[in-house]
C-alpha cells in the first residue's frame, strides 16, 4: 500500500478522495473526477483498489491524467467466490482506514456496491470521515448488490442518487432529505456525442454471474450462447462475482472470440451501433436506454432496478432468449425516455461538493425518523 503525501485538513481547497475499484466503475466515475479536478475550490485524490489491481486496469486511471494517491490491494488474483469476498472485505477496511488517515480527506466519494467500495465506506464512516455515495437507492439483486448498496447508503452522509425514485427510496430509508440529491447517473454524461462504430455487431452479449453454482451458471450461459449463435455477436467475459467459474467454463466450449475488456469509449460506440444488448449488465438498462439500444435482460440480476422502455425481461433458456431477441430487434426506440438525467451529473456533483456547508452534516449519523 503506497500513499503520496497529502496536505492536511484546512487547506484552501476542499479535499475529495475518490475510490475506484474497476474499469467499469472508473468509466462511470470519469466525468465526476474530471469535474472535481477542474473545479477551482476542490482538490482530487484518486485511490485505486479492487479489480484495478488484479487486472492492472489502474493504468486507465493514469492514462486519463489522474495521479494515483494510493493503491489498496483487496482481492487476490485467482480467488473468487463468497469466502474470497469476505476475506477481501477483512483486508480492505483497515487498509482503507490507514490511507484515509494519511490523506485526511474532507469527503470520501464512492460509487455503487462492490466489496472494495463497501470496505472503503466502512473505513470512512468508522474512521470519522464524511462519505458521499453515487447511485445509492437503486435496486438490483445481483449477488449481494442490493444489501451492500443499501449498507453503503446507511454509512454515507451525502447521497447522489441517479433518479427521482432512488432519491425517494433513500429518504424512506431514513436519510435526511437535505443531504440526498437527484443528480442523474454519471454514466449518461457525454453519451450524446457518441458516434456508432462502423463495425458494431448485431448483438452484444454480456452475462454476469448471479451467485449460482458453477453448474447452473454454466448451463445458463450455454443457453444464451446457443440462443444468439445465429447472429453476428460480440461476447464479453463476465465480471469476477461468485459464479464466474461456471460462465468461464461455458465460454471455453464455444468457438466465439471472447472480449475481456474494452475502453469505455469503444464499448459505447459499439453499443450505440448494435442491434441489441443481451445478458444482465446494468449497461443494458442505463447506457443502452440513453443510446436507444434495445436490451434483452436475462434472469434475476437486475430485479428491482428501474426498467426503461428499451428493456425486455426474460428467463434463462434457449427459447426464452431467442424469442426475446427477435422481439428486441423489431423494437422502435425513437421516442424512448429514461430517468437518469440530462448528462451533466459530473458537474452537478462537483458543484454540490464545493458549495455544501459540511458543518451541519454530522459525522455521527442519525436517522431522520
Amino acid at each position: 500500500m503506497k500513499v503520496t503525501k497529502a496536505r492536511r485538513r484546512g487547506s484552501a481547497k476542499r479535499h475529495v478522495v475518490v475510490v475506484t475499484g474497476s474499469r467499469a466503475g472508473f468509466g462511470i466515475l470519469l466525468p465526476v473526477m474530471r469535474a472535481i479536478a477542474a473545479h477551482r475550490r476542490l482538490r482530487l485524490s484518486a485511490v485505486v483498489s479492487g479489480l484495478h489491481l488484479v487486472q492492472n486496469t489502474w493504468r486507465d486511471v493514469k492514462r486519463a491524467g489522474f495521479e494515483i494517491a494510493a493503491r489498496v490491494p483487496v482481492q487476490k488474483r485467482g480467488q473468487t467466490g463468497r469466502s474470497a469476498d469476505v476475506a477481501a472485505l477483512g483486508r480492505g477496511v483497515p487498509a482503507f482506514g490507514g490511507v484515509f488517515d494519511q490523506l485526511q480527506p474532507d469527503v470520501v466519494l464512492v460509487l455503487g456496491d462492490r466489496v472494495e467500495i463497501f470496505a472503503a465506506a466502512a473505513a470512512a464512516q468508522i474512521g470519522g470521515y464524511r462519505l458521499a455515495h453515487i447511485h445509492g437507492g437503486d435496486r438490483a439483486e445481483g449477488v449481494a448488490d442490493e444489501a451492500m448498496r443499501h449498507a453503503i447508503s446507511k454509512l454515507a452522509h451525502l447521497h447522489f442518487a441517479a433518479s427521482a425514485r432512488s432519491r425517494r427510496r433513500l429518504i424512506r430509508m431514513g436519510e435526511h432529505a437535505a443531504h440526498v440529491f437527484n443528480v442523474g447517473s454519471p454514466a449518461v454524461d457525454g453519451l450524446r456525442e457518441i458516434v456508432p462504430a462502423g463495425d458494431a455487431p448485431q448483438l452484444i452479449v454480456m452475462q454476469h454471474p448471479v451467485g449460482g453454482t458453477d453448474a447452473e451458471e454454466c448451463r445458463w450461459m450455454k443457453a444464451t450462447l446457443s440462443a444468439t449463435r445465429r447472429y453476428d455477436r460480440l461476447v464479453f467475459a463476465p465480471n469476477a462475482d461468485p459464479g464466474r467459474t461456471g460462465i468461464d467454463h461455458a465460454l471455453a466450449q464455444t468457438k466465439t472470440w471472447i472480449v475481456d475488456h474494452l475502453p469505455r469509449q469503444r464499448f459505447l460506440e459499439l453499443l450505440v451501433g448494435a442491434g441489441v444488448i443481451v445478458g444482465n449488465s446494468s449497461a443494458g438498462l442505463i447506457e443502452a436506454a440513453v443510446l436507444k439500444t434495445p436490451c434483452v435482460n436475462i434472469g434475476p440480476r437486475q430485479n428491482g432496478r428501474e426498467k426503461p422502455g428499451n428493456v425486455i425481461d426474460c428467463a434463462y433458456g434457449v427459447q426464452n432468449v431467442r424469442r426475446a431477441v427477435a422481439c428486441a430487434l423489431k423494437m422502435n426506440t425513437a421516442k424512448l425516455r429514461h430517468p437518469y438525467g440530462v448528462g451533466q451529473t459530473g458537474e452537478r456533483i462537483a458543484q454540490i461538493l464545493a458549495d455544501i456547508d459540511l458543518r451541519p452534516v454530522p459525522v455521527k449519523k442519525r436517522n431522520s425518523y
